[in-house]
């Protein structure tokens, strides 16, 4: 308590969760990594042994370079210091390649590349009004939200142990979040620039940015109710917008476009014939989609009312990537998945627009843009889901009794996956059920969570009256 008191009147208590959590970390180095570990070391050696007219065409690896040129570039460095931990992580055609050195480089590049993440959450936390924190430490809302952040499990998991590069990524959305809560829209919409060529996944967002720039930035005055003043619209503004989008993208792209390899490069980052879903569903409705014609499936062919001879090979419950068409209900094309994202995002757009609440607003819809495309988009991987919770914060009590009950069923139903199942007679028949339960039960909470902040968005008053931006 002593200690605590010092750091709370020192104001040191936000360098001593970010070293805490640093620690951690370190202790995490030497823990599981999957497949990714080995699809970054093939990224480092295809940026550094190949000439960058060879990046998106090398394909000794299964693990092609699929992510926008920033990213590859930022590979190109990292492979400058690998190459003093051990050379031989860089050569193309040393595949699953893992020395102590290189676990050591990688692990290390990760942590060091999060202080950006650091920062941006301590430019979030000068966003919050403090005058309602409480005199504990425990109870101000600045040091809640690094908690939730510096600390975040998901993301603890996903980079530190999974691997991957989402700290550094999700500093750099972070950061323009906060630039815009500080009215500083140049400078959020140029980080948000870059952080789409560094992973296109964050397409599902801009949209709340691009409508939020546009309302309370291009037009500068809205009227007594709150609506847009449309001769407010400023030109200036809005080519200095474009002019930064380009700028960056021609920066990215430029030297792809030159070398006539656009569409490569656009075949690498959007490759649709990897099918509806991953190998582990994302808890979406197409989780839901899928269980429900599988169920199907199954009671048909019990009732011998399907041909077992007419069922797809490709089973979306296989455990592999790849396209499949559904046994008993329509198959769903990329498309479909397009069609029904935009649809789950309009609503939220159309509030943004008609019903401004500036920062805390475009938050909303930012997190509501998130979430819809991960409920409906294309081959959803089931860590996007943080694209969604990072941006979140405390508002209300976290849970009512029903929430409560359905969180404390995960124990329950992991239990039953992972120790009764087994030992059934149905592991053979039905291998399946475990991945089916899981990701079934998560969508609904899922699901549920997407309804519910809807329905608080929808329903939310307007500001009548806005300052100018």
């Amino acid at each position: 308590m002593a200690a605590l008191g010092t750091l709370t009147g020192s104001g040191n208590w936000f360098s001593a969760l970010a070293l805490g959590v640093t620690l951690l970390k370190c202790l995490l180095i030497p823990t599981y990594h999957s497949t990714d570990f080995e699809v970054h070391r093939n990224w480092l050696a295809i940026t550094h042994s190949l000439p960058i007219s060879q990046w998106y065409y090398e394909a000794t690896s299964e693990w092609t370079l699929d992510y926008p040129p920033f990213f590859a570039w930022f590979e190109y460095v990292l492979s400058h210091v690998a190459k003093y931990f051990d050379q031989a992580m860089l050569n193309v055609h040393n595949l699953n390649y893992c020395s102590s050195r290189t676990l050591f480089f990688q692990r290390f590049s990760v942590i060091f590349t999060d202080a950006l993440f650091v920062y941006a959450v301590y430019e979030c936390c000068k966003c919050i009004n403090g005058k309602k924190a409480g005199k504990e430490l425990t109870e101000k809302p600045k040091f809640i939200l690094s908690v939730l952040l510096l600390w975040n499990f998901g993301l603890l998991i996903v980079d530190h142990i999974h691997f991957q590069y989402n700290g550094f990524l999700f500093g750099l959305m972070l950061l323009s979040i906060a630039r815009l809560f500080q009215k500083r829209h140049v400078e959020g919409a140029f980080f948000f620039a870059v952080l789409l060529h560094f992973k296109h996944i964050y397409l599902y967002v801009a949209p709340a940015y691009g409508i939020y720039l546009l309302r309370s930035y291009c037009f500068t005055a809205n009227k007594p109710d709150g609506s847009v003043r449309w001769n407010s619209f400023s030109f200036v503004r809005v080519i200095s917008l474009g002019l930064i989008v380009f700028l960056v993208s021609a920066l990215s792209l430029g030297p792809f476009l030159a070398l006539n390899q656009l569409p490569q490069v656009f075949s690498r980052l959007f490759p649709f014939k990897r099918g509806l879903c991953h190998a582990y569903w994302a808890p979406n409705f197409w989780a839901l989609y899928n269980a429900l014609d599988k169920v199907l499936s199954v009671i048909g062919l019990e009732l011998k009312l399907l041909d077992p001879n007419k069922i797809p090979k490709a089973s979306m419950t296989s455990g592999l990537v790849q396209q499949f068409q559904h046994t008993v209900l329509p198959s769903v094309t990329p498309l479909a998945t397009l069609i029904c994202t935009l649809i789950a995002i309009l609503p939220s757009i159309f509030c943004l627009w008609f019903k401004p609440q500036g920062p805390r607003g475009f938050l909303q819809c930012l997190i509501l843009c998130a979430l819809s495309s991960f409920m409906f988009g294309w081959h959803v991987h089931e860590k996007a889901i943080l694209l969604a919770i990072l941006p979140m914060r405390k508002e209300k009590p976290l849970f009512n009794w029903m929430e409560t009950f359905y969180l404390l069923g995960l124990g329950p139903l992991e239990v039953c996956c992972e120790f009764v199942f087994p030992f059934t007679s149905w592991k053979l028949k039905y291998p399946f059920i475990p991945l089916l339960l899981t990701s079934v039960y998560c969508a609904v909470g899922i699901t549920y969570a997407w309804f519910r902040l809807y329905v608080s968005v929808l329903t939310g008053p307007p500001v009548s009256k806005t300052k100018k931006q």
